[in-house]
């Protein structure tokens, strides 16, 4: 599982049709402290994340066809939550 923050939308006029009426955004990777760490994802929308919410990403081909329900789906990442916060216990 992938924490991140969902920072834009992907658009395409020509899709494979497992993509209709999916959403596709692009998802900076943050660390704990809500930094963000470089890396980013283009994930499967499935909780109707919007543009500035933190979420967590599934990114495993088969535990995001799982989500999906289609086990032949061309689907590597799947947001699955949107993250009200975040605790980080010091020891």
């Amino acid at each position: 599982m992938i924490l991140g923050i969902v920072r834009g939308s992907i658009y395409s006029t020509i899709q494979h049709a497992f993509y209709r009426n999916r959403s596709l955004l692009i998802v900076d990777y943050i660390d704990p402290a809500g930094k963000p760490t470089g890396k980013y994802v283009i994930a499967i929308d499935s909780v109707g994340a919007g543009v500035g919410q933190t979420v967590l990403v599934n990114d495993e081909g088969n535990g995001a066809r799982q989500v999906l329900n289609d086990p032949m789906g061309p689907a590597r990442s799947v947001i699955v939550a949107i993250v009200d916060a975040v605790e980080v216990a010091v020891q």
